[in-house]
């Protein structure tokens, strides 16, 4: 099957993608946590251990998973840029709509002179 031919405008959005990556869709949460030792000088205190969730959809569902402390940076830029695509994407969509009304307008505006021209 041939490629389809991109057009200026899609490809400039191809190379916009491609500078977002890492992409991901959720959240980050610290909590505090005890931990299971039961003379930690820490859980005594009330200061408790900071762990770090990542909370993302699956399958319709609320899924969340431990996040190590090394990876938190590369996640919360990943998050960082899916925030940044959902407010892109939606702006394409307006986009593409106005460009189709204004379309729409031109043609009937054209077909209106054409049946007074007849």
């Amino acid at each position: 099957m041939p490629k389809a031919k991109r057009l200026p405008d899609h490809q400039a959005f191809l190379d916009e993608l491609a500078s977002l990556w890492p992409l991901a869709k959720g959240s980050l949460a610290e909590v505090r946590k005890p931990c299971i030792r039961p003379r930690c000088p820490a859980c005594k205190a009330g200061r408790k251990h900071k762990a770090i969730f990542f909370s993302f959809p699956k399958d319709g569902k609320r899924v969340c998973r431990y996040v190590p402390a090394e990876l938190a940076p590369l996640l919360r830029q990943a998050l960082a840029n899916g925030r940044h695509l959902e407010r892109r994407l939606a702006q394409l969509g307006e986009a593409q709509l106005e460009a189709y009304r204004k379309n729409r307008s031109a043609r009937a505006a054209l077909a209106d002179r054409s049946r007074k021209k007849a």
